[in-house]
């Protein structure tokens, strides 16, 4: 019981995230469901699960906010499905002592990628011109798709951060548009497994507890979307990620305890340092822009 609180506080954490920043549900869901456990692809199997409960949800409120481009959500979510399913049974014909060091691989990069995208691109405002075009909206619906599947997230790091650095949308325009467009991608990840593992090799008891507490944080995650700091948020869900996974991969490759410990002090204090650099960079962004704003308003009184 104590366990499936704790699942549930973590669905409704990834969610708040998740809804925040268009990414981070499943790689945080599964990366804890590892931690306890659940084998890779039985933890996939039950966050995707989770995830057509709580990306309707998710979609719903962001659309009901106009946090949604349905052009980009058409043309990705076709692929998507295509690739999750591909993906799901891939992931459930590898043996499981092989398939959980790859998975914390994946989900160790997914997690340096999005720290470094969120501290590369954190600074710089965003030029928004023509819409994303089907050239690229497609392959990487049909590639995140597939590594959302596979790794137990994906879909959020490629393509949110893809269409954020494309700068051919407004933020909270691609964090809906990724998180309404995932509830397709749940359904092509979840008929992959259910066909592949049947219906008693997923925990469904852990994706329950993910999926209500998902469902309770998507409505504010989508209302929170439009002030927290994205900055921020990346670098703390990006960190908690590479923490679990590199001692996950360092227990793989057979590293001691002591080892192991070195490790997960040494990621973690880097971890912080991210956090307190992103929050110093917030308030200094803010009070920069406070200062042009009040140089503006100085020059418009300025008598010619």
């Amino acid at each position: 019981m104590r366990t499936l609180l704790l699942v549930g506080f973590v669905g409704l954490f990834a969610q708040l995230v998740d809804g925040s920043l268009g990414m981070a549900y499943g790689v945080t869901s599964t990366t804890l469901l590892l931690a306890v456990g659940v084998g890779p692809a039985a933890a996939s199997a039950a966050v995707h699960f989770s995830e057509i409960g709580t990306s309707l949800v998710s979609g719903a409120s962001h659309a009901r906010l106009g946090n949604v481009d349905w052009r980009t959500v058409a043309i990705m979510a076709g692929p998507g499905f295509v690739g999750a399913f591909a993906g799901a049974t891939f992931l459930a014909n590898l043996d499981g002592a092989l398939a959980k060091p790859v998975v914390a691989g994946i989900l160790l990069s997914l997690g340096l990628y999005v720290i470094w995208r969120f501290l590369a691109l954190g600074g710089r405002r965003p030029q928004f011109g023509r819409r994303p075009h089907a050239a690229l909206l497609a392959p990487l619906g049909l590639v995140g798709g597939a590594l959302d599947a596979v790794g137990g997230g994906g879909w959020g790091p490629v393509g949110t951060t893809t269409l954020l650095s494309s700068g051919r949308l407004e933020p909270r325009k691609v964090v809906g548009s990724i998180d309404t467009s995932e509830f397709v991608v749940a359904i092509g990840g979840s008929l992959g497994f259910i066909i592949a593992l049947s219906s008693q090799g997923i925990p469904w008891g852990y994706a329950g507890a993910l999926l209500a507490g998902g469902v309770v944080a998507a409505p504010v995650a989508a209302w929170l979307v439009r002030i927290l700091a994205p900055r921020v948020l990346g670098v703390a869900a990006g960190g908690l990620i590479v923490l679990t996974n590199s001692k996950t991969l360092a227990e793989a490759f057979g590293a001691t305890g002591t080892q192991v410990a070195v490790l997960a002090g040494t990621i973690a204090v880097a971890w912080v340092a991210g956090i307190v650099w992103a929050v110093r960079a917030e308030r200094a962004a803010a009070v920069l822009a406070h200062r042009e704003v009040e140089a503006d308003l100085a020059g418009e009184h300025t008598p010619a």
